[in-house]
């Protein structure tokens, strides 16, 4: 009886293992942004290489091993909003018409790409109708 039991316990506790490492997997592989009007992934060497859009991000982002980034659309401004979320920094902005884009970095955020001599890792493009968040960058129209 005492072996039944030692055995039922070693089962219990590879079962436990199992399930934390699955848990602990989703957790690190769960979308970057809260899900908007278009979510978008980006696969392959470099991160523009392919775009994939989306309707399910936090499954496809497990089931896509290659994401090497990835960019949500928002209706409205909500630059500041991510801002304060994502505890980031300016590094620099440009104005391309009616669109400004924030290169910023992200303490919370990984992977960075350097540009203009800047360690970037969070993208936020805004105009009068939408927001874009990417990181590292959001790539493709906006």
């Amino acid at each position: 009886m005492r072996r039944f039991l030692a055995a039922v316990k070693s089962v219990v506790a590879v079962i436990a293992c199992a399930a934390s490492a699955v848990f602990a997997y989703v957790l690190i592989s769960s979308p970057v942004f809260e899900k908007g009007e278009r979510y978008e992934f980006y696969l392959g060497a470099s991160s523009s290489a392919l775009v994939v859009e989306s309707d399910h991000p936090a499954l496809d982002k497990l089931l896509l091993s290659d994401a090497q980034g990835e960019s949500v659309r928002y209706a409205g401004d909500k630059v500041q909003e991510l801002m304060k979320r994502f505890r980031a920094k300016t590094l620099f902005t440009e104005r391309v018409g009616e669109t400004v884009n924030y290169y910023c970095y992200s303490p919370l955020l990984g992977k960075t790409v350097a540009l203009n001599g800047y360690a970037v890792n969070l993208h936020l493009s805004v105009n009068a109708e939408q927001t874009a968040a990417g990181t590292p960058l959001i790539f493709g129209g906006f």
